[in-house]
């Protein structure tokens, strides 16, 4: 068995345009990404970054133009290769004179789940996603964070050892938002992996072990988010900073923040961190405090998508 859910070497997609024949769209260029099995995965990108294609063609809904795509060791365009893979697409649509019930029902026989096992599953389900004191009401009276579970209770139907979510807590309150994390979280715990989608740049730090970010259809940086945004800087704080000491320090930090009692000086590197100790100390400052400083995985999107880093 593979040791990864995901596996794609040189992916590709290029749509041509409607109105201009000779005139190519570049959805996704050459994207080699591998993702281990049964972790919290995070693919990142601004929109038409590409992230919705590359999990169409997981799916097989598009065709890749070249390149190959893996699903557990297995071509992605073979259909038991997708047996294994749940998927809730953004925006998904359902038939709204369902009842809650009755939809799961509909796609669980899709699915291949007879009468016993589908009477055991949805109920289970629909609790699971809170929904089972709204298991008989027709689709077309609940919310978009209603249909959201309703979705992901579709995904995790036929107990996949892949999850494909494509914006999974849209339109879902802040309660409803930390469910759905515990309810994914206790899905990994058991070995399934979670691929996600998201604009929610809090919702994947907390959630995701692994991100990637892609800028323009390439992949500009991936990695482990306990790696990826650890020790980017310093933070020294100090008191019995004279005028002076204070001047100096202005042309040699990134940056100096002043309080009450003490100023909290900032720098991006270890050394730089070295110099400004050693500058306060000859100064006749006293050190307070020194402690890394972690940017959030928003500044790291920020930065990826407006320089272009390359993988890491």
């Amino acid at each position: 068995m593979s040791e990864f859910a995901i596996q794609t070497d040189r992916l590709a997609k290029t749509y041509t345009s409607r109105f201009r024949r000779n005139r190519e769209i570049r959805a996704l260029s050459e994207l080699t990404l591998r993702v281990p099995c049964g972790v919290k995965f995070g693919l990142l990108g601004a929109n038409g970054a590409g992230k919705t294609t590359f999990v169409k063609l997981l799916v097989s809904a598009v065709v890749a133009t070249s390149g190959s795509a893996l699903l557990f060791g297995r071509d992605a365009r073979e259909p038991e290769a997708r047996l294994p893979v749940g998927y809730l697409p953004e925006n998904h649509r359902f038939p709204t004179y369902f009842t809650g019930h009755g939809m799961l029902d509909f796609y669980a026989s899709l699915s291949g789940l007879d009468g016993a096992q589908r009477k055991k599953r949805i109920p289970e389900l629909l609790e699971r996603v809170g929904l089972k004191d709204w298991a008989d009401v027709r689709i077309k009276k609940y919310s978009k964070g209603m249909l959201q579970r309703l979705g992901l209770a579709q995904a995790l139907m036929h107990r996949p050892r892949l999850l494909l979510l494509d914006e999974p807590t849209d339109g879902v309150d802040p309660v409803g938002r930390r469910e759905i994390r515990d309810i994914l979280n206790g899905l990994t715990d058991t070995g399934v992996t979670v691929f996600i989608n998201s604009h929610l740049l809090s919702e994947v730090e907390s959630f995701c072990e692994y991100v990637a970010i892609l800028k323009r259809g390439q992949l500009a940086l991936e990695g482990k988010i306990s790696s990826l945004v650890a020790g980017r800087g310093y933070r020294i704080v100090a008191s019995g900073l004279s005028d002076g000491l204070l001047d100096d320090l202005r042309a040699n930090v990134e940056s100096i923040v002043r309080t009450s009692e003490d100023v909290e000086v900032r720098v991006g590197s270890r050394e730089e961190a070295n110099a400004a100790i050693d500058m306060l100390r000859s100064g006749g400052a006293l050190i307070e405090s020194l402690a890394a400083s972690n940017s959030s995985l928003e500044d790291l999107f920020i930065q990826t998508t407006r320089t272009g880093i390359e993988a890491a």
